[in-house]
């Protein structure tokens, strides 16, 4: 078992990256680190992705590509919709982890209508003077003109 992130560097990241180009590695887990061009897979069995929700169509795809026969588990605490839609629609299957981590508080989830978007920012805004965090989830990251009524994240941050 191996862990491959940015931080991992010199010495350490040539050892790991020798060990997987000669299959000594089963089980692979990183974060976006796992797609740059230098990385290898060589029979790995296992590769376990963290922060899902920042891979994009391409960075799957290549993660895909570098391991024909290697099974890929993305985790995430923030479900997007591209991903929602594909577990629903059977092209990928959900695990979930229903423990909260020792001492971590539950998470408060809200879904709110458009109608509701002043009161929302006004919330959001009041958690995070109190040092909290807030979220928005759009379900596309630029514009379509495909989807003129669709709310993108950059349209969204630009508004704020």
């Amino acid at each position: 078992v191996a862990l491959l992130t940015g931080s991992v560097k010199g010495k350490k990241r040539r050892l790991l990256l020798e060990q997987l180009e000669n299959g000594t590695i089963d089980c692979l887990i990183g974060t976006h680190a796992l797609i740059q061009d230098d990385v290898v897979f060589n029979n790995v069995g296992l590769v376990i992705t963290d922060e899902q929700h920042r891979f994009g169509v391409n960075q799957r795809q290549i993660l895909r590509e570098k391991g024909a026969m290697t099974n890929v588990l993305f985790m995430t605490a923030t479900p997007i919709p591209r991903t929602l839609a594909i577990s629903v629609f059977g092209e990928m299957d959900v695990s979930s982890i229903k423990q909260l981590p020792k001492g971590r508080k539950p998470i408060k989830t809200s879904w709110a209508k458009h109608e509701q978007y002043d009161q929302v920012l006004a919330q959001m805004s009041n958690e995070l003077k109190k040092g909290r965090q807030a979220y928005v989830i759009c379900p596309l990251i630029e514009s379509s003109e495909h989807l003129e009524d669709v709310q993108n994240v950059v349209a969204l941050y630009e508004s704020l």
